[in-house]
């Protein structure tokens, strides 16, 4: 599957071998436990975060993998956000810190 990511004025575009996506589900329920009991969204504390408040966390995570040129810390974060939302073409990375303006772009 492919994830477009906008960092900025650039434009990454992600593959995620299907593999990943399917080989992960255990990773992925333990970051849903974590982000279960709240989560810290820039400012705001979220008792609750719903879909989309947690493909905005884990593009955050996503984000910082890409800063730090972390390619398989990257692909993982992809895959997690492509398993929660396949619908999603373009996630809009805030830079700022505040995670909640990161703006998603369905297909």
């Amino acid at each position: 599957m492919e994830l477009k990511v906008i960092i900025e004025d650039q434009l990454y575009t992600l593959n995620v071998p299907d593999e990943i996506i399917q080989g992960a589900t255990d990773a992925f329920e333990r970051m849903d436990r974590e982000m279960d009991n709240g989560w810290q969204m820039g400012r705001d504390w979220v008792d609750q975060p719903g879909r989309e408040d947690r493909v905005r966390i884990v593009g955050d995570k996503l984000l910082s993998a890409l800063e730090r040129d972390d390619h398989d810390l990257g692909r993982v974060m992809a895959a997690y956000i492509l398993s929660r939302m396949p619908e999603l073409d373009t996630l809009v990375l805030d830079t700022s810190g505040e995670i909640r303006n990161s703006e998603l772009r369905y297909r």
